[in-house]
């Protein structure tokens, strides 16, 4: 009986070693970094869409004065 006792709370110990063993990211921490990222080219891409058309048009006034010029 007193083996077996001992059997079963070395088990316990290796399972709980390995419960507490955490090596690298797991699957939930993955998503959580990937919806940090999604949030933050959201926030990128709304507040250069306002810039962007202003942005084209410069470029293609001193295209078309580069143009002008030849």
């Amino acid at each position: 009986m007193l083996k077996l006792s001992i059997k079963v709370n070395n088990f316990l110990d290796k399972q709980k070693q390995l419960l507490k063993k955490q090596d690298g990211q797991n699957t939930i921490e993955y998503l959580f970094m990937l919806g940090i990222i999604v949030v933050v080219v959201g926030i990128v891409g709304v507040a250069i869409k306002k810039f962007m058309p202003d942005l084209f048009e410069k470029i293609q006034a001193k295209i078309m004065g580069q143009a002008d010029q030849i």
